[in-house]
């Protein structure tokens, strides 16, 4: 017969099936249990994990000891979940271990623009060492020695990990790099020096034992380009992760050919990443086996006089040739490589503008093909971050089609047109321009409809271009105001402090003010004051403040929501804005009060 009671049911679920789930979700435990301990910038975070999970091995050896019969199904269901979860965790530590420690470093970095107040001192010595490392041409031999010992990078086999890590990376997101990859290469370059110094590889003592006794020691097959099968001057990798000399790989591609010529796979785009670590271990090898670094490049083709390494003109001119044909094909492909280098580096973004490309990138922002539209709206968010190139923009008619992008294109070239108007209205007079082209109705709807990324896009945009008096109307009569207050009572949704800072610039408007009171704000605002982040205290502080200025009936509302108790807390804890607005504030409740 079947169970007669609720109490009954669930006991289906014990016996085997408990034992085993109890068994499976032990196992998993102890297996991040005996995971090496993290030494990289997020060991804090990852021992904590540890240690959190480690507080679970007792339960379940108690559970086990009792056979698991009294686990009833809904239970087990449950601690399958547990299961799924440890399997994440185990999955996440050995990620850390394993990945890039200058990538984690990146993300770190991030984390404490969130949170300075929780910065453990020796992160924020990394975070200071590191700012210092990239600053500086020429870094103190002590704060490198630092950061590698730190970051666990104190062998040339270590550098090799981290490179291979990297451009892993760099492969599983499309070919596409990082902006922050030349930032670490670099500093890859200026720690070679300490490492070899401090603790070379085996393989370099190894190496330079065997130039004593050879005078012409074997070039490792890890040094030699492929295609001419000589030593390596300039490195590159292409889209398939594979290594090449510079020269030899272009004069392949610059026949025609679109292939890897190691694994035969095709090129998703031809761009080249120089291999900054595998040059610097070419070097120290050269030096300890008493060889010269060669001065031409093999057999293959030479570069072309006055061609910079980081800057080939004549691709780049060869690029425009392709988007000049008409031949959507070419126009897609050469669109996307001209979008790469200008994401690469700064030289390269002086060297496209020089080479006339805006004006065409800009006539591709009229296509049909989404994917051009993309690619030239994103070339030309990548070419705005050299300030002269924004003058160009501006002045190659680009701001209404951009504008065109925003209101019509796919989503991601909408997300990118938002992020390009927010770069071009860094300079004040193209707040106008953009304002008059219509961009500010456009922008609401992404900031509504488009994705995380998209709306913080939008919204920084928005903030900017409100700066200006004319634009707040344009912003109020969008309706802006009404999806800003959606925003602030949402705080999973990520956009709180985005939609109070645009709140504070708009409140500064009549046409902002009236707007924003009919929304009836106080209660969010208050709350706010009594629990956001500091920045966002101050922002509802300035909203309520100018809400409340010469209106009673807001005044009145302010004190009838709470708003005393958490504006004399502002006052004594609060930044300096927030102390001010929130002197003010209660010098107005005061007054009100008398009167």
């Amino acid at each position: 017969m079947g169970p007669t009671t609720d109490e009954e049911e669930p006991e289906s679920g014990g016996g085997l099936g408990g034992i085993a789930v109890v068994e499976t979700v032990s196992r998993a435990v102890a297996e991040i249990a005996g995971l090496p301990e993290s030494r990289g910038p997020l060991r804090r975070l990852c021992c904590d994990l540890t240690r959190r999970v480690k507080l679970l091995s007792p339960l379940f050896d108690e559970l086990r000891d009792g056979g698991g019969g009294s686990v009833r199904e809904f239970q087990a269901q449950a601690l399958a979940s547990l299961h799924d979860a440890l399997v994440e965790a185990k999955e996440l530590l050995v990620s850390v271990n394993d990945g890039s420690k200058f990538y984690q470093i990146e993300l770190v970095h991030a984390q404490f623009r969130r949170a300075r107040g929780k910065i453990d001192s020796p992160d924020l010595q990394l975070l200071q060492d590191l700012k210092w490392a990239l600053s500086e041409k020429h870094c103190d031999p002590i704060i490198l020695r630092r950061i590698s010992g730190k970051l666990q990078l104190s062998t040339i086999n270590d550098m090799k990990k981290e490179s291979v890590a990297l451009h892993e990376m760099v492969i599983s997101s499309g070919g596409e790099p990082e902006e922050c990859l030349d930032e670490i290469s670099s500093l890859l370059k200026k720690l070679k020096n300490c490492v070899v110094v401090e603790n070379p590889s085996s393989d370099t003592l190894k190496n330079k034992t065997s130039s004593v006794k050879h005078r012409s020691p074997i070039i490792p097959d890890d040094f030699r380009c492929p295609i001419s099968l000589e030593l390596m001057k300039d490195p590159v990798i292409v889209s398939t992760g594979q290594t090449y000399e510079r020269s030899c790989i272009q004069k392949w591609l610059d026949a025609g050919h679109r292939t890897c010529p190691k694994t035969q796979q095709n090129l998703s785009h031809t761009a080249l990443t120089p291999n900054f670590v595998l040059r610097s271990l070419i070097a120290q090898w050269c030096d300890a086996n008493g060889i010269e670094l060669p001065k031409k490049q093999g057999n293959c083709q030479a570069k072309k006089p006055g061609c910079h390494p980081d800057c080939d003109r004549a691709g780049i001119n060869s690029l425009l040739q392709k988007l000049k044909s008409g031949n959507q094909d070419e126009q897609r492909a050469a669109a996307g490589e001209l979008r790469l280098l200008a994401k690469r580096n700064a030289n390269n973004r002086v060297c496209i503008a020089e080479a006339g490309a805006i004006p065409f990138l800009v006539e591709l922002l009229s296509s049909p093909d989404p994917r051009i539209q993309e690619h030239a709206v994103t070339a030309l968010l990548n070419l705005s971050i050299n300030e002269s190139n924004k003058g160009n923009i501006v002045n190659a008619c680009a701001i209404p089609r951009i504008v065109g992008v925003l209101q019509n294109g796919s989503m991601e070239a909408r997300e990118n047109a938002a992020a390009t108007l927010f770069s071009l209205s860094v300079v004040d007079e193209n707040k106008v321009t953009i304002g008059a082209a219509g961009a500010i109705p456009a922008l609401v709807d992404l900031l509504c409809q488009g994705s995380p990324r998209g709306k913080k896009d939008a919204a920084t945009a928005i903030f900017n271009l409100c700066i200006y008096q004319g634009n707040k109307v344009k912003a109020v009569r969008a309706g802006l105001v009404e999806h800003l207050m959606r925003l602030l009572v949402d705080p999973g949704g990520g956009m709180v402090d985005e939609a109070l800072a645009i709140s504070a610039v708009l409140a500064g408007h009549p046409d902002g003010k009236l707007a924003i009171a009919r929304s009836n704000p106080i209660p969010v605002l208050v709350e706010v004051m009594k629990t956001g982040t500091p920045r966002n205290r101050e922002n509802a502080a300035a909203v309520l403040w100018s809400l409340c200025t010469g209106d009673a009936q807001q005044l009145r509302a302010a004190r009838e929501s709470g708003a005393e108790e958490a504006l004399k807390e502002l006052a004594g804890t609060g930044t300096s804005r927030a102390k001010r607005k929130a002197g003010s504030l209660l010098e107005l409740m005061r007054q009100n009060m008398e009167a």
